[in-house]
């Protein structure tokens, strides 16, 4: 118990959050490097962008300016004769599984436990991670039905985190906590792909999935023995930091488990329903930018940021130092009184949507725009991507303003919601560039901006920022319900 006294077990939570999210999407990328070191993709041979877009620009033009190459390296002796369309197919199967565990992850972490959901889901993430190469070489059909178990698995983790938030965080330090445990997603990915890339270099590719899968269910074991649901069924939390958290935390851990889910309520409301729709914008640019805006830079700026480890990972590193920052300032303007919970909601989620509206503004004017210059280009996506990191700060702990009994189930609609773009934007996508030309690229990016604008205002519109009263527990319906914007005092916001 004297160790408990010196260690803040809200600390340790927090820390082992961001190590989940850290270990998710190091496992969820590490076969996006690994497969090109698997499998070979005959190419396509396919030249006739050059000869119908006349905007395009020249082949190579950082070539001798110290940029990439577009020259394509010679593959090693792949082992998996896997065409580019089934590459395709196999690295997209984890999301058919992650959209549809959300809903069932969120409820059961409201009524379980958020360290029993979180947990689970990242096992079962860390055992098909560790089970991928003995798949792999059974057959792609076998890859491909893991890949969807992979994406079951952690599909519950984001509600499960944000069930746990609700019970840990109060309320003005959601913003600078929300953005440290979610932003090991961008530290996640950088050293998936670097650690990826340092072991494909020294070792045969099972490695990758053998290395990040066992730091897996290292991290399940921590978790299990340090951390708990509630900070009222915490066995060693001190009696000090209990108090705490109860005056600033309602305590919501004698009515949340086990409470019936007030679906009409939650679906009925406006501000969740404005959630989901600036998740889905938030998701569409994050993913065009992501994963479509490269494709665009290499068809026609002519220019492969993935060549070049350092300049493919500065808008990762960009997008999680800025988090930081900006949430610092987000908390900083509550405790100050100088915004409101709900302003400082609206005005940093509008920070996010300027960013990515911009990034897609300047990729509309096109080649013209940054003048062939990849320099610029690289700039735009790392500009806009640290901008992005406003989200953290606004709609991605907004869900927890909602409401603290049911935050998972909240956060699931909310971030399934989110997880559809990532599914329809590049079919879309795909389906408006069929040739890649310029011409093509700015009614894609003139779409993006159109999706981003229009889920900006109506969230804005909408958007609260206090526990609704569909939150309460029956036998609190009333008195909830009758504090219609209940206020946080910042006066005596003190640690213990």
């Amino acid at each position: 118990m004297g160790l408990a006294a010196w260690v803040q077990q809200r600390y340790v939570l927090y820390l082992m959050l961001f190590l989940a999210v850290l270990n998710m999407y190091t496992m969820r990328v590490c076969l996006s490097v690994a497969i090109v070191q698997m499998a070979h993709a005959e190419p396509s041979g396919d030249n006739a962008t050059e000869a119908v877009d006349p905007e395009r620009c020249p082949e190579n033009p950082q070539q001798g300016d110290g940029g990439p190459s577009l020259t394509p390296q010679p593959d090693a002796a792949a082992e998996f004769a896997w065409d580019s369309v089934l590459q395709g197919f196999i690295l997209s199967s984890f999301y058919y599984g992650y959209v549809v565990s959300h809903l069932p992850g969120g409820v059961f972490a409201d009524r379980f436990g958020g360290k029993h959901a979180l947990g689970l889901g990242l096992l079962i993430t860390s055992l098909t991670t560790l089970l991928s190469p003995p798949a792999a070489r059974l057959g792609a059909g076998w890859l491909i039905t893991l890949r969807v178990f992979m994406g079951l698995g952690e599909g519950v983790t984001f509600p499960a985190i944000s069930a746990l938030l609700s019970q840990w965080v109060p309320p003005k330090q959601r913003s600078r906590v929300g953005a440290f445990v979610y932003a090991g997603g961008q530290l996640g990915t950088v050293l998936g792909n670097a650690i990826s890339g340092l072991l494909l270099h020294n070792f045969d590719w099972p490695i990758t999935f053998y290395f990040f899968g066992l730091l897996g269910v290292i991290w399940y074991v921590l978790w299990v023995a340090l951390c708990f649901s509630t900070p009222n069924q915490h066995p060693f939390i001190s009696a000090k930091e209990r108090e705490y958290l109860n005056e600033h935390i309602m305590p919501a851990s004698k009515q949340a488990f086990q409470v019936r889910t007030p679906w009409r309520g939650i679906l009925t409301s406006l501000p969740v329903w404005g959630l989901v729709v600036i998740q889905v914008g938030h998701d569409w640019g994050f993913f065009t930018m992501l994963t479509d805006l490269p494709k665009y830079m290499r068809s026609v700026l002519r220019f492969d940021i993935a060549t070049n480890g350092v300049l493919s990972s500065l808008p990762y590193l960009t997008m999680w130092v800025m988090s930081l920052g900006m949430s610092a300032i987000a908390d900083w303007l509550l405790v100050r009184n100088i915004l409101t919970l709900l302003q400082v909601r609206r005005v940093f989620t509008s920070i996010d949507v300027l960013a990515a509206s911009l990034v897609c503004a300047a990729g509309m004017i096109g080649a013209s725009c940054a003048g062939c210059n990849w320099r610029l280009a690289v700039g735009l996506l790392t500009a806009g991507l640290g901008g992005m990191a406003a989200a953290f700060s606004g709609m991605r702990v907004n869900a927890l303003d909602l409401t603290r009994n049911h935050a998972g189930t909240v956060m699931a609609l909310v971030n399934g919601g989110g997880a559809v773009s990532g599914i329809v934007s590049p079919m879309i996508i795909g389906l408006l560039t069929p040739h890649e030309t310029m011409a093509e690229w700015r009614l894609t990016f003139w779409v993006v901006f159109v999706v981003l604008v229009v889920t900006n205002f109506i969230y804005v519109a909408v958007a609260r920022a206090e526990i609704q009263p569909w939150d309460a527990a029956e036998d609190a319906v009333e008195e909830v319900a009758d504090e219609k914007t209940p206020p946080v005092r910042p006066a005596r916001l003190r640690s213990p």
